[in-house]
């Protein structure tokens, strides 16, 4: 059988592997897999189970709803799972020898974040309350849209979130065996809960303080002690940290962060607190790598990245780094040494492990594999694939393998990539190009698995992807270098890919490029049609074309303008507009696409219209497309129909002129 390319609608027959974790005899793993229901055109999700005895995988939750977020009971007895089968997300019980699932949460507005105790009795986790209101009050719902709504601070919508709700997220302790809910705070600032000291008597958690979350952006990391519910904090309101967790023998607390000395360029380090001394030392200064998974992809549904995980002995910790395209996993000791655990070229996303044996399993994608989970032993490096979710669909397809490209930029700079030939390339035969653009700036492109890529090149372009100055993965200079420059040395780069690539392969016709990006990757393809003709056609996704407007629409606008652009509309709008898209609209004769999510309150549609009206006013050729009630992230989470969608349309486009 001749196995044909990547289709758009194929998006409706893959699944997804996430959050596989481990049980605490390290027998048993649970992850999350998800597929699109062709009828409902809904995304379902439910929690399989792998014996890593048995070698078998069972199914494990039923049903077509979301089921999400699992958590092993330290005893192994139980797994808590967030699922939206009631109508909202709530916490949900399950035992580990099967049988029907229990709804132990039942609040007003919902439960996420489940995190067992040391004694697997009780439960941390988070509820969303508004001032004044009872976990388990009813109330008559009200349509918000007829009611005045007022709001006195910057932080007043979110993307994804909507428009503030009054809701503050708080920290709850349910304890099972009593059935008795324990609130642990009550005031208008958001908590995130995190960890349980190994004897139960603390937890750690995140928030930033509410009367000055306008001007001073941070995230702190805290210790609550639960007989008195007295809270330190352990950072000092000086830049963003996350993942608290306690060390096993309650020596040490690990955390990750930074302190914004290169504001959100900043590379995130490891931290560790001593719990006798309360002195705090960062474990990795003077190690240029990202500490995470950073990488850029648009189809892991509910990948989670684990942080830190310790071992047993409290010596030392995994984790992931994201380095030259690639994510790996690093071992850490307290003393401050790195050592790598895995380093291929691949995207993990997803990691969980035995904290005794060292056995872990991790979740896997390449540019021509989706995602499956594979037993890792990390001190051998042995690994075998346990799962198989797009083999049966998969064996009937032909799918483009990236090949890695690295070339000098106009100042010498050397920038790294991937071309991806169309999936039925002949020799001796011409093929359009379509340079695609990263949003961030500061993510990377990487190995993994991207559903547009190979759809466009199942339509018969090759398919060049670059990470620009801007981009994460090859250290902090390098990731710093476009803040204050959009639309500089980072263009330049960009055009120094296509150059490389048209001087360096045969096989492309220079006639028919063109480009695509989203986020900042539509900033930066409506920046490109400004300033170049060279592109027969493109499509800017969720873009942004005026900072000065952006500074005020946006929901992070006012300091990513003057982090990222290092201007603000007060003392230097010139500045704004000189690295605004919009200023050179009239130098346009791409024919441009613009996709948009209408709730999208990161780069709002207002954006897109902007430029699109400009283009039309002049007569030239565009489009505008935006997507009912999609957010920022249509491509990646989005409704299965509007992520269809939204492939298609590209598609389309570059078909219509090549």
């Amino acid at each position: 059988m001749n196995k044909i390319g990547i289709a758009a609608k194929d998006l409706f027959h893959l699944k997804s592997v996430t959050d596989p974790k481990l049980s605490p005899d390290g027998s048993k793993a649970v992850y999350v897999q998800t597929r699109i229901d062709e009828k409902t055109e809904k995304y379902v999700s439910n929690l399989y189970m792998f014996s890593l005895i048995t070698n078998e995988t069972q199914q494990w939750t039923f049903g077509e709803n979301r089921d999400t977020s699992p958590c092993w009971s330290p005893d192994g007895k139980n797994i808590a799972f967030i699922s939206d089968r009631s109508g909202k997300k709530q916490v949900h019980l399950i035992s580990t020898v099967g049988g029907e699932s229990q709804q132990i949460t039942h609040f007003i507005n919902g439960a996420t974040n489940p995190i067992w105790s040391p004694c697997s009795t009780k439960l941390l986790l988070s509820t969303g309350l508004k001032e004044g209101e009872a976990l388990f009050t009813v109330e008559e719902e009200k349509d918000l849209s007829k009611e005045v709504q007022r709001y006195d601070k910057l932080k007043y919508k979110w993307d994804g979130r909507g428009y503030f709700d009054q809701l503050y997220q708080q920290l709850v302790i349910v304890d099972i065996e009593k059935d008795e809910t324990i609130l642990l705070t009550e005031n208008n600032i958001d908590y995130r809960p995190n960890a349980w000291s190994p004897d139960g008597k603390q937890i750690a958690y995140i928030c930033g303080e509410a009367e000055k979350s306008d001007d001073d952006l941070f995230s702190d990391i805290f210790i609550m002690d639960l007989e008195t519910k007295s809270s330190k904090k352990i950072t000092g309101s000086s830049g963003f940290f996350k993942d608290p967790k306690w060390s096993p023998n309650g020596q040490y607390l690990s955390f990750i962060g930074h302190n914004k000395e290169f504001a959100g360029a900043t590379f995130s380090k490891i931290w560790l607190y001593s719990m006798f001394d309360q002195t705090i030392q960062c474990l990795t200064e003077g190690w240029d790598v990202q500490i995470g998974d950073s990488a850029i992809g648009d189809f892991q549904i509910g990948a989670v990245d684990p942080g830190i995980l310790w071992t047993n002995d409290s010596q030392g910790f995994y984790f992931l780094i994201s380095d030259y395209g690639n994510t790996g996993v690093y071992y850490g000791s307290i003393e401050g040494a790195m050592y790598p655990s895995i380093l291929d070229p691949q995207h993990i996303y997803g990691l969980t492990i035995d904290p005794e044996s060292h056995r872990a399993i991790v979740a896997i994608s390449t540019p021509v594999h989706p995602g499956d989970l594979f037993v890792y032993n990390l001190t051998n490096g042995e690994k075998a694939q346990i799962s198989f979710v797009n083999d049966e669909f998969l064996q009937h397809k032909y799918l483009s393998q990236p090949e890695p490209i690295s070339f000098p930029s106009v100042d010498g700079l050397t920038i790294h990539g991937w071309i991806m030939r169309p999936t039925e390339y002949k020799d001796n035969q011409k093929y359009p190009l379509i340079l695609e653009i990263h949003g961030g700036p500061h993510m990377m492109y990487a190995n993994s698995y991207v559903h547009e890529f190979q759809t466009l090149a199942n339509e018969g372009y090759t398919v060049l992807f670059t990470n620009p100055r801007g981009s994460v993965g090859y250290g902090q200079d390098f990731v710093n270098a476009c803040r204050g420059d959009y639309g500089g040395m980072d263009y330049k780069d960009l055009m120094a890919a296509v150059d490389y690539t048209l001087a360096t392969y045969d096989f492309i016709d220079h006639e028919k490029l063109g480009v695509s990006g989203g986020s900042y990757g539509g900033f930066m393809t409506n920046w490109i049609v400004g300033h170049t003709n060279r592109f027969k056609a493109a499509v800017t996704q969720r873009c942004i074309s005026n900072w000065l407007s952006f500074y005020g629409v946006s929901d992070i606008g006012y300091y990513f303008t003057e982090w990222e652009i290092e201007g603000d509309i007060f003392d230097s709008p010139d500045k704004l507009w000189q690295h605004s898209p919009l200023k050179y609209v009239s130098n346009v004769n791409t024919p441009l696409l613009l996709l948009h999510g209408e709730k999208d309150y990161r780069c709002p549609i207002e954006q897109s219209e902007q430029f699109f009206v400009a283009l039309k006013r002049q007569k030239k050729e565009a489009q505008l497309v935006f997507f009912p009630g999609e957010t920022h992230e249509v491509s990646r989470s989005g409704s299965p129909k509007m992520r269809l969608q939204h492939v298609e349309e590209i598609k389309g486009w570059f078909n219509k002129y090549f």
